[in-house]
């Protein structure tokens, strides 16, 4: 160690102190007082050559503070010297006062201003590696400000810069690490080494033992049934996991809500105090089971009475299936409206065409079993019945008018009222034109005319009509055909067994194939082809079953007895001119038979 007092002031000081003694009074030099004076002298002589180790921590006062310096008597000769920058604080203000005591460390003797240099800062340095041993050696704990983040953890001010890992800073890894930053914390040091001041702490060593304290604590306080608060620790898919204080209990998302729950994040964030009960313990295994709707009423224990049978609600639709709607009364209640109560009048696929999630109805109540929790809702039964006065309004003969809505294969389906189609089958299309298809003579969005035919209320038909709109021809077709009439007409259809010839417009008659010739004819497409215009006679008429049989064949006979007649009739012949009229007459009645 260097010294700060030198040889030549050793002897100097000597000298003055023989000097002194050589002056004193011979009264003064007796023994006793002699003793004490010696002794006081040299104590002055020790402590004028005190000496202070560099590094050393002492303490001191302010006798002076000028512009650059703050002086500091620290019991020395010579005053010590310290930089007034030492004592600026983060706002530039100089925190040095005249009498006020510091600890400061001996820096170095300035031996051309006679001064000792000394370290505010430094002492205060010394005294944290001091406080951070005690701390390590003693299992303590140190405060310190997370200033930044750094690679792989924070840095940290305890006095000196210290490091903390990022695995160290929290019990489970944080997800937002800026949000720590400028945090004032209490950590334990992990190690440190002085000589390279490298300090390395831990914050989840002090959270561990908090939390292991709490679990003791914890474990002993709860029991089955008590209602306790925690903190939501994580959010899963099926429940949420809360911090009971060092015990983790599961939160099923069966057990949040009376209600419907599609995830408990909609509801939790990670951090939430909430109050739950205690469902089960298992103590050994430290599994508890929590439940948040367990603090409420069940609602279904009063559902009967607040919702009772044909009572009216309205609730939110909360869920859509195929087979129907699911609508919440109330938080914990829900009913279902299948898709058969959802319209008097349409068909519905599925409910999305009529409802939407989120959209408030309007229902009445059908059914409710609340030991089943299940309510039946009909959303159809809030309007009346279209079908009640469908009758009344719309008597059978009454003649409407309407859109065509819809073509099939079978009929015409067309708009009456709301949510009401009539059909006319194709069969009550034209009394007397054979329809394909009722697309070969309406498109969709026409407009006309059908008288109500048939109402089933119980069936839900409602039966049209075209041609009643029309007297039936067939109802007359024996007065504009007398049965002997001889017609004639178009063959519109050839078959096996006869020809169809068109009377009038609609009206048709078969002549059938016995009845072309008296000659036996194996396909009549063999004498008449379509369009063919032919004679034939009526043989019979019915009405009902809308035939008319024709015959070309009896036309012929009738032809041929008229003919014979009138040759008999004529008697024998007179001349060679009334013989030779026979047999004329007679070759041309062979000519037509052989026809």
């Amino acid at each position: 160690m260097e010294q700060f007092v030198e040889n030549n002031e050793t002897e100097q000081l000597d000298q003055n102190d023989l000097s002194d003694t050589a002056e004193a009074e011979p009264g003064d030099l007796d023994s006793g007082n002699t003793d004490d004076s010696m002794e006081s002298l040299m104590d002055m002589y020790e402590e004028s050559f005190k000496r202070f180790a560099e590094g050393e921590v002492v303490t001191g006062k302010i006798i002076s503070v000028d512009k650059d310096y703050v002086l500091v008597d620290i019991g020395y000769k010579s005053e010590g010297q310290i930089r007034i920058n030492e004592f600026r604080d983060e706002d530039g203000q100089i925190r040095a006062e005249v009498g006020d005591t510091v600890e400061v460390m001996v820096e170095w003797w300035d031996e051309d201003e006679e001064v000792v240099v000394l370290s505010k800062e430094k002492a205060a340095k010394i005294k944290v590696w001091d406080e951070i041993k005690k701390a390590y050696d003693e299992d303590g704990i140190v405060e310190g400000v997370i200033l930044n983040r750094v690679k792989g953890g924070f840095s940290v001010d305890i006095g000196v810069q210290a490091f903390l890992p990022g695995s160290q800073a929290d019990l489970r890894p944080i997800k937002n690490l800026d949000e720590m930053v400028g945090q004032t914390l209490t950590f334990k040091i992990l190690k440190y080494n002085r000589k390279r001041s490298n300090i390395v702490l831990s914050r989840r060593m002090i959270l561990e033992h908090e939390r292991e304290a709490a679990r003791t604590a914890t474990l002993e306080a709860i029991e089955e049934g008590k209602v306790v608060t925690g903190v939501v620790k994580n959010i899963t898919e099926y429940g949420v996991f809360v911090d009971l204080g060092g015990v983790d209990g599961l939160l099923h998302i069966t057990d949040i809500s009376w209600g419907r729950v599609k995830h408990p994040s909609e509801l939790f964030s990670v951090g939430d105090d909430i109050k739950v009960k205690i469902l089960s313990l298992d103590l050994e295994k430290e599994r508890v089971s929590l439940g948040m709707k367990q603090l409420t009423e069940d609602p279904w224990t009063t559902a009967s009475e607040k919702y009772p049978v044909d009572s009216r609600i309205t609730g939110k639709v909360v869920s859509l299936t195929d087979y129907g709607a699911f609508i919440e009364l109330e938080e914990g209640i829900e009913g279902l409206i299948h898709v058969s109560e959802m319209s008097w009048t349409r068909k519905i696929r599925h409910p999305s065409k009529v409802v939407s999630v989120g959209e408030e109805v309007d229902a009445i109540v059908l059914d409710i079993k609340p030991d089943n929790r299940r309510i039946s809702l009909g959303m159809k039964q809030v309007a009346p019945n279209p079908w009640d006065v469908i009758s009344e309004k719309y008597p059978v003969g009454t003649t409407i008018e309407g859109k065509i809505k819809n073509i099939t294969d079978f009929g015409l389906f067309i708009g009456i009222d709301e949510g009401i189609d009539g059909l006319v089958h194709i069969s009550d299309i034209s009394w007397t034109k054979r329809v394909k298809h009722p697309g070969d003579i309406y498109k969709k969005g026409d407009l006309v005319q059908a008288v109500v035919l048939d109402i089933e209320k119980e069936n839900e038909r409602f039966s049209l009509g075209i041609k009643q709109m029309q007297p039936d021809p067939w109802q007359t077709v024996a007065e504009r055909y007398e049965v002997g009439k001889e017609i004639t007409g178009t063959v519109t259809n050839i078959t096996d067994f006869g020809v169809f010839v068109e009377l009038e417009e609609g009206i048709e008659g078969l002549v059938h194939v016995s009845e072309i010739s008296k000659e036996k004819i194996k396909n009549p497409s063999e004498k008449f082809n379509i369009d063919d215009v032919l004679t034939a006679k009526v043989m019979n008429i019915n009405s009902e079953e809308r035939r008319i049989g024709l015959s070309i064949k009896r036309l012929e006979e009738d032809d041929q007895t008229i003919l014979s007649d009138y040759i008999n009739k004529m008697g024998p012949a007179t001349s060679t001119f009334g013989e030779i009229l026979r047999e004329n007459l007679q070759e041309k009645l062979n000519e037509d038979d052989d026809e």
